[in-house]
């Protein structure tokens, strides 16, 4: 009984982290590179095209390819157009 409620608390916390974070798909038929500023921390996020990945956990700022500047929450889907951030 204790190992099924750990399993399932673990699942919830998991489940609850990727509900707040952003998810970003690049529509585009190329890799695109996105700049993520979280905090003081600065990263280089390279997504394939098609792909689908899921960033900003606890809110950032995303340069796009384009040089499109966008402030997320966390929990925002965006796709990559273009080159350009589109907020869905």
């Amino acid at each position: 009984m204790m190992k099924t409620y750990a399993v399932v608390m673990v699942s919830a916390m998991l489940w609850a982290g990727v509900a707040y974070a952003a998810t970003v798909t690049n529509k585009d038929g190329e890799a695109a590179v996105l700049v993520i500023v979280e905090g003081e921390s600065r990263i280089e996020v390279a997504i394939d095209a098609g792909a689908t990945e899921v960033i900003c956990p606890g809110g950032c700022f995303v340069t796009a390819p384009s040089g499109d500047r966008v402030g997320l929450q966390g929990d925002e889907t965006i796709e990559i157009v273009n080159g350009s951030v589109v907020v869905k």
